[in-house]
């Protein structure tokens, strides 16, 4: 639980970087709110990580992971690029070259992004099947360090720029020497035992087996994902970065991985593994490719039901949407509404980590006793009910009373139905696909979050800066999240009670 919560630290401090810091950087340059929530899309990567998780599950980092562990090794190597990114950035003039400063907070994201894969694998290999009601437990332990991560050592940069001879290409040079001391979790850390090796072996063969019988149908499957893939990278890291938010985009890319998963599994029925298939290296290397990227989705949806598992993803992407657009904005809105940086250092970054611990706490031993599902309709309506609380401080100023009280109340909503959420979909993994699984899940929770919170700036200058209606439009958010948990409550009590 110590390594669990160490690595939440280096977990939640790189959003510090991108995220509240970056935020407070770009207005005191100059820039307008619509163009500093443009400049947040660099989150969108946390949402498709999913595409290159199983490479964590499958790849071990030369030297590093023969010394540390897989998931070890990963963790190391991401924190390193991390802290010379920020080296970087300390370098740059956001004015004058705004396009390098954009580039290496997109590389922080997309290695953050990558040590979370990891980070969550570990902590979910790391608990022993027959304990899977310590999960929770876990997951408040993750929660409670990333927001030490993201809070405690987030209010630093902010007390540090109002200090004399300070300015915040200095501060980028204080986070990177933070995440180096971030990285002796690692070395503290015990890389936990697992079976992964020898699923994939297995699997391995089961899939070469049918690319030998079924070739045409493994390229068409080959075609698929690798369409999907490039269709969510260019959404990303194109010129259109937010064309991939589309419905029609979004229907396409499901569609293709639906054709993808149900293709392998006609495949796989098929054609069950020999051991005297030897097949030659264009073979070897599709069934490897394959494996890799569509064995951990084929498992899911084949243990799930398609219907089901289409109704899990609805609502990961729902839960949590209002809560992070909502998140987005409120650093500018503190400073709006004349709110200091050693103000926002106090409350918003100090006091919502001392509630975040004591929330997921209790979170954790609560939702044990009352169950997933009624713990997760409680975190969500009170998450919406939360945000109430700031379209009150829009109407009242910068009152700091009130301000105190938001931020308890929404720091202690936002723990309890987090821990609930993580706690869920980490039962849902296999563990022999532990980084693929959860990584898909998690990504698809932060994609209504990251994608749709890069227009929180667009939304709030639409409303003509009426606070208070954002405010209570994020509030009514979580409406369509709870009424889809409704409709397959029971479906998810009997997937948690069978791991359980």
């Amino acid at each position: 639980m110590l390594s669990i919560f160490l690595f939440g630290i280096a977990s939640g401090f790189p959003w510090v970087m991108i995220g509240s810091v970056l935020s407070a950087w770009l207005k005191d340059a100059g820039l307008t709110r619509s163009a500093i929530g443009y400049f947040t899309a660099v989150f969108a990567v946390y949402s498709v990580n999913f595409l290159w998780s199983p490479m964590l599950d499958r790849l071990k980092i030369p030297f590093l992971c023969q010394r540390l562990g897989q998931r070890r090794g990963w963790i190391l190597s991401m924190q390193l690029v991390i802290a010379c990114c920020c080296l970087l950035l300390s370098q740059v003039d956001p004015n004058s070259n705004l396009t390098l400063a954009g580039l290496a907070a997109l590389f922080i994201a997309l290695c953050s992004a990558t040590q979370d894969i990891a980070i969550d694998a570990f902590r979910i290999d790391s608990i022993d099947t027959k304990h899977n009601e310590q999960q929770s437990s876990a997951a408040a332990m993750s929660t409670s360090g990333w927001w030490t991560g993201y809070a405690l050592l987030g209010a630093i940069p902010f007390f540090v720029a109002d200090m004399p001879g300070w300015n915040w290409p200095d501060v980028y040079l204080l986070l990177g020497a933070i995440m180096l001391l971030l990285t002796l979790g690692v070395w503290l850390a015990k890389e936990p035992q697992s079976m992964r090796d020898k699923a994939y072996q297995e699997a391995q063969s089961h899939y070469l087996a049918a690319v030998v019988a079924k070739g045409h149908q493994a390229m068409l499957v080959m075609l698929a994902i690798a369409t999907a893939v490039v269709l969510c990278f260019v959404g990303v890291f194109g010129s259109t970065w937010f064309e991939y938010q589309t419905l029609a985009f979004s229907v396409l890319v499901l569609a293709l991985l639906v054709y993808a998963i149900r293709t392998t599994s006609h495949m796989l029925s098929q054609h069950n593994a020999c051991t005297t298939t030897q097949g030659g290296p264009a073979q070897q290397a599709m069934a490897w490719v394959l494996v890799s990227m569509g064995e951990p989705l084929r498992d899911f949806f084949n243990r799930n039901g398609v219907r089901l598992a289409l109704s899990l993803l609805l609502f990961v992407v729902l839960f949590k949407m209002g809560e992070a657009i909502l998140g987005r904005m409120s650093i500018v809105f503190y400073k709006e509404i004349g709110f200091s940086n050693s103000d926002i250092a106090t409350y918003s970054k100090l006091l919502t980590w001392a509630v975040t611990i004591v929330a997921s706490i209790i979170g954790s031993l609560v939702n044990l006793r009352i169950g997933i599902i009624k713990g997760l309709f409680v975190g969500g309506i009170a998450m919406a009910a939360s945000n109430l609380l700031f379209a009150l401080m829009a109407s009242v100023g910068p009152d700091k009373t009130l301000l105190f009280i938001t931020i308890v109340v929404d720091g202690f909503t936002a723990a309890w139905g987090t821990v609930a959420f993580m706690a869920f979909i980490s039962v849902l993994c296999n563990r022999a696909f532990t980084a693929s699984q959860y990584a898909l899940l998690a990504s698809i929770g932060t994609f209504g979050r990251t994608t749709l919170g890069a227009y929180s700036g667009v939304i709030v200058d639409s409303l003509g800066g009426n606070w208070q209606l954002f405010f209570v439009l994020t509030a009514l958010m979580v409406i369509p999240s709870l009424v889809l948990l409704y409709m397959i409550r029971d479906k998810i009590q009997t997937i948690a009670d069978a791991k359980m």
